[in-house]
């Protein structure tokens, strides 16, 4: 039985990701499964595994202890070592065990942290593929039917789909409820209930045990409620650290900020978009800031405590809730293309919300809207606008230029710009 011929765990449902996990088994003798806790990498890893060991910080005490790593390395290929990173020690027994068996596909590692650089100091160059999982996008969790495909549109096809029937108010509540496998099934209510839930657990418990540095819990929160108000921009830390502080207290050092950014995006929390870079024929200065957000819009949500009927009544925060959203889907599907997603802004003030750049240098555009003509408009005069100031002969022609809305068909505009709602947009 091949890697790929497993039978998947009663009950799961496939991921995009999959195809990628069976490439990495095929390349490498190890893979690393990497993304925020309870996005499915345990499940994707037993997909795969033909056994597992499930490790906890009694694994990793007894290591310390000095217990033999072979009763936690040794079982049928690929053998899956879930959240590796709570038995460390493991590390070094396991990339010595892929020295020492010819062939790919020896295990699958999971990890909800990214671990600090002296755990793995040793290389993994040449043993280790890392693979990156995120919450499911609209696609996997079956609200979009995938009709339009982001690989054609990088190769000039153009977009057509009927509508969906989902209102807008409908993929505000997909936003709300979040790509969470556990809870893609639940009514917004619960499943903000278990999003603020995890907020809480990572304030309290998981961002101090990244480096088993201590963190201030409420002091994390406010950071995590600051970076919801300013999904998908690109604040300044001096912003941050104001938020952090309640009325007569003094705000966190802009260091202190970093640290504890740094420690959310190791849990995979917290994502930056990169700024782009072009040539350009004009003279106007491309911006260096990354956009941040939250791994899921749902975190955003819970994190200020909003529902669909406070985000309809402020469409312009809904708006950035459901960039946020764009960018969760368009991670993966671009992943998929082996594609990078970035943003562009520069100093004449124009913006656009997601650059689409492939692996040999062409690249897409992509505004992200509500949905309305009005809006729809607006998204392709700024693409266009794009298009005009670059040094075609440095930076070529777009592959794609779209405006991503909420619902409503997919069509082509006569000026070539692609209508392309989430709710039909797949890999």
């Amino acid at each position: 039985m091949t890697t790929a011929d497993r039978i998947a765990p009663e009950g799961y449902v496939p991921r995009i990701v999959d195809d990628e996990m069976r490439r990495a088994l095929a390349a490498m003798p190890a893979v690393l499964i990497e993304g925020p806790r309870a996005c499915g990498k345990t499940w994707t890893g037993r997909r795969f595994a033909g056994s597992a060991a499930y490790l906890d910080d009694s694994a990793g005490a007894a290591l310390d202890a000095g217990m033999s790593p072979a009763s936690l390395l040794e079982g049928e290929s690929p053998r899956l070592l879930d959240e590796w990173q709570l038995a460390p020690k493991i590390w070094n027994p396991m990339r010595r065990a892929c020295d020492t068996v010819d062939g790919a596909g020896r295990f699958i590692l999971t990890g909800s942290v990214d671990p600090p650089d002296d755990i793995t100091r040793h290389s993994g160059a040449g043993r280790i593929i890392r693979v990156r999982m995120r919450p499911m996008s609209l696609f996997e969790s079956g609200e979009s039917d995938g009709g339009v495909s982001l690989a054609d549109l990088l190769e000039g096809d153009g977009s057509s789909a009927p509508d969906s029937g989902l209102a807008l108010n409908d993929v505000l509540a997909l936003a709300c409820r979040g790509g969470w496998p556990r809870t893609r099934q639940a009514d917004t209510e619960t499943a903000g209930d278990a999003a603020r839930a995890y907020l809480d657990e990572i304030s309290r418990t998981d961002v101090s045990r990244v480096d088993a540095k201590e963190r201030d819990p409420v002091r994390v929160g406010r950071l995590l409620a600051s970076l919801a108000r300013n999904a998908a921009t690109e604040v300044k830390h001096t912003v941050l650290a104001a938020d952090t502080a309640a009325a007569g207290e003094a705000p966190l050092e802009r260091r202190t900020v970093a640290d504890y950014l740094t420690a959310l995006k190791r849990l995979f929390v917290v994502e930056e978009v990169p700024a782009w870079r072009p040539h350009l024929a004009s003279r106007a200065q491309a911006r260096r800031a990354p956009k941040i957000h939250l791994a899921d819009p749902s975190l955003t949500a819970a994190a200020l405590n909003v529902g669909v009927d406070q985000l309809i009544r402020d469409l312009r925060f809904a708006g950035r809730l459901f960039e946020s959203m764009a960018i969760r889907d368009l991670q993966i599907y671009a992943r998929a293309n082996r594609c990078s997603l970035s943003h562009y802004r520069d100093s004449d003030g124009l913006e656009i919300d997601l650059i689409i750049q492939q692996s040999d240098g062409r690249w897409a555009a992509a505004e992200v809207k509500l949905g309305g003509a009005a809006a729809i408009e607006k998204g392709a005069r700024t693409l266009q606008r794009l298009q005009h100031k670059l040094n075609q002969e440095r930076t070529g022609d777009p592959s794609a230029l779209m405006v991503i809305t909420a619902s409503g068909y997919a069509y082509q505009r006569k000026d070539g710009v692609s209508v392309v709602p989430m709710t039909a947009l797949g890999p």
